[in-house]
């Protein structure tokens, strides 16, 4: 396997069931969202994955974040392609694996996790159903340069963010929804009154969003 991940597998077994792919923020690694399986939809595998950059003195990045001299950050974009294509092998990995509903994988991230969710969903729409993007925003310099609307038209999305987040600006996520809509896809998006993490009603509101 291309990268390390953690997993549970279903407790109701059909031929092929759904996947859940947890995909972590920056400087954490793939325990962190795996505390969530337990809660997760019964009939599906969760798996948790953890990010291909190791970072000091621990923690995991999907590409790094860099400094300049006036403390503006800056995403190392092409880091940040790489790991979009790592990601579609990992996907294509364990649906060999593992019985995979192909047409039924999901992705959920989490800030630096849910950024390389909507990239990956939008540059390999064939292999994703549906996104959970959690306190992320959406960055259209790792996007497709052309994207085909009729191939993502299929793709559904959960947004959600704190109002008060310090690392990711609500206004950042609020970008998302136009952006998505624009490309004619269904999003639904949720704002909850935290900062920079998952609070107990947006876990609540994604689980019955995917039971729906």
């Amino acid at each position: 396997m291309n990268l390390h991940y953690l997993i549970q597998e279903p407790k109701i077994i059909h031929e092929k069931n759904p996947v859940l792919i947890l995909l972590h923020g920056y400087g954490s690694n793939e325990e962190d969202l795996f505390s969530f399986a337990p809660e997760l939809p019964d009939d599906s595998y969760v798996i948790s994955v953890r990010a291909p950059y190791d970072l000091q003195p621990y923690g995991h990045a999907w590409y790094a974040i860099h400094f300049d001299a006036d403390e503006n950050k800056f995403s190392d974009n092409e880091q940040a392609k790489e790991s979009v294509t790592l990601i579609s092998s990992f996907i294509d990995e364990i649906v060999k694996q593992y019985p995979i509903d192909t047409k039924n994988v999901t992705l959920i991230g989490f800030s630096q996790g849910a950024i390389l969710s909507y990239a990956t969903a939008l540059t390999y729409p064939e292999k994703i159903a549906k996104v959970v993007a959690l306190s992320g925003y959406f960055n259209q310099d790792i996007l497709p340069e052309v994207i085909d609307t009729k191939a993502i038209s299929h793709l559904k999305f959960f947004v959600s963010h704190g109002t008060v987040d310090q690392v990711i600006p609500v206004d950042w996520a609020r970008k998302a929804k136009p952006a998505l809509e624009n490309l004619g896809l269904e999003v639904a998006y949720h704002e909850y009154p935290i900062g920079h993490g998952v609070a107990p009603q947006n876990f609540f509101d994604f689980k019955n969003w995917l039971l729906r």
